[in-house]
């Protein structure tokens, strides 16, 4: 049976993401569908519509050689400006889209999570519920939400929020899980850390699973990546000749992102692995649904052809600070949970001895010492031979959080510019934020400071009198009787 997702795309910085996420779904699909047939693959992301006399039908997967006709994304897109939408329409996937789920505004929520949250996600929610509706109704079998939004401007964070809420009320066994982009600590937006910090609150209540990605992580990639080619030339990229725009690279990386986590749910594999499995392993108490995430090998993130890397050094990679997306060093912190999504030609035997040598070289928590989860895929990312994607629970996210509470207590000690949020929310909404974020970086510095005791009492067994054992038993046969 399908597995559907819908991806809802809020903000600027959303539909930036989403376009180049589209783009290369498309291109590993194309890969992939040489029949150019509509099979369950396909119909992860995507609806086979036929349209007659301008009445779109859906087309089911059934045997899964219906050919294609009209390519629609399951996908909602927002946003308070038209500009980034407008742009959308014009590009070359403007089609793969339906008009009838783009929910806009012209004016924008001014950089203000109060605006958006408080002000236009009231004003938009019939029609949201209505579009999420439509959405749903067109899947047979729903397995999650990804939402792709920004925390540093006013749509991205206030109406992304007000969305996750009525997600979960509206579809609580459905995932709600989230690529949120961090705002860097020179980010140009001056209230972004009450931004971040009042989306972090309801993220933490409101989404199942977060993977944090940050600009600053992301242009250190981009480096990483360029850096083999200095002074050798541009380098050359594949399918690709138009000029790009300044954020394609980095929105591009956050897109082989979100490919790589939904592989094993679109294509074949030896060992798949689906949105439930991702949360019921990874994520051991509620509050602690923050997901580092980390790629390798980097070079095909920018589509460069470079000489592939060894497997093994693949694995030692997959750790390292330069291949995460949040400016975080794991290997100075503690694990709670790590899985692995390796794609590719890849021996079992391979994946079983690195991550032997994984399990030796990390720290990870004492009562989760088998805390490791992976799939495999056979197909491999767009211009890679293999690839690996590793998703960590672990404490070091903490300094990222009390990186953005830093820079939010400077403004909220001076209550600057707070008279711009008082307009649409009462200031207790500032503390509870704040009280959130410093509770979940208690939570995650407990768990790296945790030793593990000396001695684990066991259960003792319990001795039963003869007599007891006797009334037992005569009370199980007739219990029997009284059955039968």
């Amino acid at each position: 049976m399908p597995r559907e997702l819908i991806t809802v795309q809020v903000g600027q910085c959303g539909n930036q993401i989403g376009l180049r996420f589209w783009d290369l779904v498309l291109r590993e699909h194309a890969r992939h569908n040489k029949d150019s047939v509509f099979d369950e693959s396909m119909s992860s992301f995507f609806r086979n519509v036929e349209i007659k006399r301008g009445n779109p039908i859906n087309i089911p997967v059934g045997d899964g050689r219906n050919s294609l006709q009209n390519l629609k994304a399951r996908a909602v897109i927002v946003d308070m400006e038209e500009g980034v939408i407008n742009q959308m329409l014009k590009s070359e996937l403007g089609e793969l889209f339906d008009q009838k789920h783009f929910i806009k505004d012209v004016s924008g929520a001014g950089n203000n999570w109060a605006h958006g949250f408080n002000y236009y996600g009231p004003k938009y929610e019939e029609t949201l519920m209505e579009n999420f509706r439509k959405t749903v109704e067109d899947c047979d079998s729903l397995q999650g939400f990804f939402m792709m939004h920004s925390l540093g401007g006013g749509t991205g964070s206030g109406v992304g929020s007000y969305i996750l809420g009525l997600l979960k009320e509206a579809y609580p066994e459905v995932y709600r899980f989230t690529t949120s982009i961090f705002p860097s600590n020179d980010d140009d937006v001056i209230t972004s850390p009450y931004n971040s910090i009042l989306s972090l609150n309801e993220l933490r209540k409101q989404a199942d699973c977060v993977l944090p990605v940050d600009n600053q992580a992301l242009l250190n990639i981009i480096q990483t990546i360029q850096a083999p080619l200095a002074g050798k030339g541009a380098g050359i990229t594949e399918g690709k000749t138009k000029e790009e725009k300044p954020f394609d690279k980095m929105n591009n990386i956050i897109a082989h992102l979100l490919a790589n986590i939904t592989c094993s749910m679109r294509f074949e594999g030896p060992l798949n692995v689906d949105l439930n499995e991702i949360t019921m392993n990874l994520v051991p108490y509620p509050d602690q649904h923050f997901l580092l995430a980390s790629m390798a090998p980097l070079y095909s993130l920018l589509d460069l052809k470079l000489q592939a890397r060894g497997v093994d050094q693949m694995f030692k990679d997959i750790l390292t600070d330069q291949h995460q997306l949040l400016c975080v060093s794991p290997l100075r912190h503690r694990y709670t949970a790590l899985g692995l999504i390796i794609r590719g030609d890849v021996a079992f035997t391979d994946v079983a001895k690195n991550i032997k040598k994984i399990k030796s070289d990390i720290d990870m928590i004492y009562w989760n010492k088998e805390g490791f989860k992976y799939g495999l895929c056979n197909l491999p990312s767009l211009g890679q031979p293999y690839s690996a994607l590793c998703l960590s629970n672990n404490t070091g996210v903490r300094s990222v959080f009390s990186s953005l509470q830093g820079r939010f207590d400077k403004l909220y000690r001076r209550k600057a510019h707070l008279h711009h949020y008082t307009e649409y929310i009462e200031v207790s909404l500032f503390e509870e934020a704040s009280t959130s974020t410093s509770d979940l970086i208690a939570q995650y510095l407990e768990l790296e400071n945790v030793k593990e005791p000396s001695f684990i009492p066991r259960l003792s067994l319990i001795h039963i009198s003869e007599p007891t054992r006797l009334l037992s038993i005569s009370y199980a046969v007739f219990c029997l009787k009284k059955k039968k």
